[in-house]
């Protein structure tokens, strides 16, 4: 699946995992939340709101609250970001109206819903947010804010701003075991946004400590296709001098360069770490 994906343009994975993204957010919101009758986050959650007060069309008010948001965020954000979610939000809020309703609604336990809102509407937003666009509104905030202090996840900062929504959707419709589910809701979307967005990109970390750091090297590079550095290194107790091998990888790779360290050099001396995120060459693009 993978091999095909890298085949494919990026153009149309962008179509493609963003159709599929804007389709389960509007499922999460229609054909959940809508029915659960609690509050919804992000400006789904507002367009929700008026929905319930006034009978306004839920898709139509997201376009609308979205116009102001929009046209603050377009300098900071730049031109093909904001183009590229002004598409998903215009698509994700048709679908919303038109589509959605097209599948079967859930009306049965709250809770269940409020869990499948969470991990549907979540796993929707981890796709678009991962072609490089968003849903548009509180988005455009989200993705301001997180270049604006990039240490932040994306999990994190919508959870902040969907809990605001949350609250305030609960007090002006006066239902407290709503905003009980509102912030089962935010806390799902943002686990399950930071799980998808990040673990995809996750993977090992290799430091092998080593007398032959130059064949160590040219093992992996040979047996595994992968790039390492070799860091020239003195010990700390005996002041020796050594190599550490530093070498990026997925899981599966992992294995066979911990393998491979040892037949080169059965003396190596190997650390494996966790890496939230590789981004360069072989892994994802800067």
């Amino acid at each position: 699946m993978s091999g095909i994906c890298k085949r494919l343009p990026e153009w149309v994975l962008d179509l493609v995992l963003g159709m599929v993204g804007c389709l389960l957010v509007a499922m999460s919101v229609h054909n959940f939340a809508l029915y659960a009758d609690f509050p919804m986050t992000g400006f789904s959650g507002i367009a929700l709101i008026f929905y319930r007060l006034f009978g306004l069309p839920v898709g139509m008010m997201t376009i609308l609250l979205n116009i102001p948001v929009a046209l603050i965020a377009f300098k900071l954000l730049g031109r093909r970001f904001f183009l590229k979610s002004l598409i998903m939000m215009v698509v994700s809020s048709l679908m919303i109206d038109y589509l959605a309703p097209l599948f079967p609604a859930y009306q049965g336990d709250r809770l269940l819903a409020a869990i499948c809102t969470g991990v549907v509407g979540g796993l929707g937003y981890a796709l678009i947010f991962m072609r490089g666009a968003s849903t548009g509104g509180a988005d455009f905030v989200i993705m301001s804010l997180k270049a604006l202090r990039p240490h932040l996840s994306i999990g994190t900062i919508s959870f902040a701003i969907d809990l605001v929504i949350v609250l305030a959707g609960g007090f002006l419709l006066e239902d407290v075991d709503g905003v009980l589910y509102g912030l089962i809701v935010s806390y799902l979307l943002a686990q399950v946004i930071d799980k998808v967005t990040y673990r995809i990109d996750q993977g090992k970390t290799a430091l092998i400590v080593t007398d032959r750091g130059r064949e160590v090297a040219q093992a992996i590079d040979r047996e595994v296709d992968r790039g390492s550095t070799v860091i020239e290194a003195k010990g700390g107790y005996q002041g020796d001098q050594r190599q550490l091998v530093l070498c990026a990888c997925n899981n599966k790779e992992m294995v066979h360069i911990r393998a491979l360290a040892k037949t080169v050099d059965p003396k190596s001396f190997v650390i494996i770490m966790e890496s939230n995120e590789v981004v360069g060459e072989g892994f994802k693009a800067s």
